[in-house]
């Protein structure tokens, strides 16, 4: 596999990618079909604000605008590449005027061998920006030399030939992240079955199995996040059984979302009207499945409160 290169303009072969200083500016740049698309995602879930195709222009301007708002915009990727035609020629002149403004960013520089950009390209059946009339390869051989002196001077190049789209978004994590390691949102949510199933749900659990509180008077008035109602719910036959089991079989799960880039999920729990069994089940779930690594978990009510 190539691995992806980090320096001061000059590709070191070898070497891992090494995350850079903190920068209040990424400029992202490179091939077409290398992975722009992938890296721009991947950023965003890591809490950067990324501006696509920006035309080099304009860098200037909204480093200055990000400048007088850094708690707004702590961190801005800007996507820079030869869709904006003929004004990607004064890329250069925009990153000299942008370092002798002061103002500090890096460049991340996207790369991959012909062979594969033109794969990519034939598998999304779209032509190269840069071909015209030509083939495929055409393009990205002029591409490659409008490119070559801001790879030269790139702060990291990043090969990207061998790595699928789950791999690119890892490595963007690996440098890019304050956090490291991919961590996954969790949303535990009650609802009411009653009132249908949530639409944004990647597990639903059921509840109705349990008692139900509704029918014990003095806890009808009452909701899943009383403590009363939490005991009732909670010691009924079969329900930490049922709660052990199910984070235990959530566990490789999370470890597959983690894996395959996958940030948010929701898991859903449900009893009749989303009032008291739900709600407590969904309380218990989200202390358990928060001890688990690299997860965080809120707890959402839906349908609390409606009746």
């Amino acid at each position: 596999m190539d691995e992806a290169t980090a320096g001061s303009g000059a590709e070191q072969d070898g070497m891992t990618p090494v995350k850079p200083p903190e920068a209040e500016l990424l400029v992202v740049t490179g091939m077409s079909g290398a992975g722009r698309s992938t890296a721009s995602d991947a950023l965003e879930d890591h809490g950067w604000y990324v501006v696509d195709n920006l035309p080099p222009q304009m860098l200037g301007t909204l480093a200055e605008i990000v400048s007088h708002a850094p708690k707004s915009i702590p961190k801005l990727a800007v996507v820079v590449d030869v869709r904006s035609k003929d004004l990607f020629t004064d890329i250069q002149t925009a990153l000299g005027a942008l370092s002798a403004s002061g103002v500090t960013f890096r460049v991340l520089f996207l790369d991959a061998r012909d062979e594969v950009l033109v794969r990519r390209f034939e598998q999304g059946r779209r032509p190269h920006p840069l071909q015209g009339g030509g083939r495929i390869l055409d393009g990205i051989g002029v591409e490659r030399e409008v490119l070559r002196e801001l790879k030269e001077h790139a702060d990291i190049v990043l090969d990207t030939s061998d790595y699928n789209v789950h791999g690119l978004a890892t490595a963007i994590t690996e440098l890019f992240s304050d956090t490291g390691p991919v961590t996954l949102r969790l949303n535990v949510m009650s609802f009411g079955f009653k009132y249908g199933l949530p639409v944004d749900a990647n597990f639903v659990a059921d509840a109705r199995f349990i008692p139900n509180p509704h029918w014990v008077p003095q806890l009808r008035p009452h909701t899943g996040l009383d403590q009363d109602v939490s005991d009732y719910v909670l010691a009924a036959d079969g329900v930490h059984e049922f709660v052990d089991r199910y984070v235990s079989a959530l566990e490789p799960v999370l470890d597959g979302y983690r894996q395959e880039n996958k940030h948010y999920a929701t898991l859903a729990v449900g009893c009749t009207g989303g009032k008291h069994r739900s709600v407590a089940v969904a309380v218990e779930l989200s202390k358990r499945l928060a001890q688990y690594p690299r997860v965080t978990v809120t707890t959402t009510h839906r349908d609390l409160g409606r009746e």
